[in-house]
């Protein structure tokens, strides 16, 4: 890719029409410095991706029914 996750997350959150969009950062990295950088630029959450697909597809699950049943937005 041109750019990594983390740059396209500073171009959402920097646009004044895309920044209250809600951002899940879903990555293999657990490096610290990577999730320091995520939350200073305003993501939302930040996942580690399982290896094992089963449990990937159960984080798939469960973000998705967070995100669509649970979370309230301000314009919802």
């Amino acid at each position: 890719p041109r750019v990594d996750g983390l740059q396209v997350l500073a171009e959402i959150k920097a646009a004044e029409d895309l920044r209250r969009i809600p951002v899940v950062v879903i990555t293999t990295s657990a490096a610290d410095r990577d999730i320091a950088e995520a939350y200073d630029l305003h993501a939302n959450s930040y996942l580690i991706k399982p290896v094992d697909f089963d449990k990937f597809t159960q984080l798939m699950d469960e973000l998705g029914y967070y995100w669509l049943a649970w979370n309230r937005y301000p314009w919802s």
